[in-house]
């Protein structure tokens, strides 16, 4: 058995009005077989002529979205629901990195040829509405039941460097073991230096879904397993610093902050740096993770001032998660929060120069003192 959204049918059955072939695919049908609930939901149309006659069915149900048109797949939101439609298409590799592909749509193909690109064989299972049938093509449902993560075609795979990053957050995510065909492709991957083609705003993207897992361990392991630390040579711990790490990112709260400044808690400053370099450019995260580990080394004595320009405007409930995933008691963490700012020192008559960084330093530190 498997249910969706019956307020779909009415979608569902216009397209097939039209003699298309919808299917539910992907990560939908595989989350629903777990008991996942999901509002977003892809569906792949067969037996439609053009991209332009698909949103024309489509076009009485809201508005189309067509930004991924040249990837053949449209968007729209409809009630609560966030629909990707798609047309069957063949990927032709033509150049170095995750989007060095040709799409060629085909509405032609049959299902088991349009999934044949896909990456996990978890990830082909399809619903073809019209028949009432699951699409198992590649074998994902026993994959799934022996939690056993496994490629779909290895060439197509090893082509795109991406994969190897989604292996690593899928293992995390179902707390699946990767065959050693999938081991084995990720470490030549890696060796060839693939990772090295990715943006970072991908390689992010893959670690925020690492990151809310309940089990991060299990991707981070996979990591070390296929010797993908060789690109992230910053997680090159000590064993005892690599087992607290993956024991304090297992007990954190979701929250993708607190988790990156624990992930970066055990490595040099300059590695820390490096670090978060490779997943963003965002200098407000990096000033964010350093105002966590600062102000925790001084409420743990390992350091014995705090900067008031680096604590001024810390988030201390989110830095308590941060306290507690690494083992020690809830702290009221309050008394650290500055009382006086710039602003109260220029309404005492106070005007702003190169020493006031330094008088509010100095402000900060008798505040501590007398608290």
């Amino acid at each position: 058995m498997f249910n969706y959204p019956i307020k779909l049918d009415k979608i569902f059955d216009k397209l097939i009005q039209n003699d298309a072939k919808p299917i539910i695919v992907g990560g939908y049908v595989r989350d629903a077989i777990l008991q996942i609930n999901s509002q977003d939901i892809d569906i792949e149309v067969y037996n439609v002529a053009s991209f332009e006659l698909l949103e024309d069915i489509l076009k009485e149900f809201g508005t189309i979205n067509s930004v991924g048109k040249s990837f053949g797949v449209c968007k729209l939101d409809f009630d609560e629901f966030k629909l990707d439609f798609t047309l069957p298409r063949k990927d032709s590799k033509v150049s170095d990195g995750h989007t060095g592909f040709e799409i060629k749509v085909d509405s032609s193909l049959d299902y088991k040829t349009a999934s044949s690109r896909r990456d996990f064989s978890i990830n082909t299972i399809g619903y073809d509405i019209s028949s009432k049938t699951l699409l198992d093509p590649f074998n994902g449902i026993k994959d799934l039941k022996a939690k056993v993560l496994r490629v779909v075609d290895a060439t197509k795979f090893g082509e795109d460097p991406l994969r190897v990053l989604r292996a690593m957050q899928f293992c995390a995510r179902f707390e699946l073991v990767a065959d050693k065909q999938l081991i084995s492709i990720c470490q030549n991957m890696c060796k060839d230096k693939l990772l090295n083609e990715l943006a970072s705003e991908r390689i992010f993207e893959e670690f925020k879904k690492l990151l809310k897992s309940s089990k991060p361990s299990i991707g981070l392991t996979f990591l070390k397993q296929i010797n993908a630390l060789e690109f992230f040579y910053e997680l090159n711990l000590e064993k005892k610093e690599w087992d607290i790490t993956l024991e304090v990112l297992d007990r954190c709260e979701k929250n993708i902050t607190t988790q990156l400044a624990l992930l970066c808690y055990q490595m040099t400053e300059k590695n820390k740096d490096s670090f978060i370099t490779k997943l963003t450019n965002q200098k407000q995260l990096v000033r964010e993770i350093k105002q966590y580990h600062h102000i925790v080394d001084y409420v743990t004595n390992k350091s014995k001032t705090l900067k008031y320009s680096i604590i001024k405007d810390a988030n201390l409930k989110n830095i308590n998660l941060f306290i507690v995933a690494l083992g020690y008691k809830k702290k009221n963490l309050q008394y650290l929060k500055p009382l006086i700012h710039g602003k109260e020192l220029v309404k005492v008559g106070f005007k702003p120069s190169k020493e006031f960084s330094n008088l509010l330093q100095l402000t900060y530190e008798i505040q501590l003192l007398h608290l």
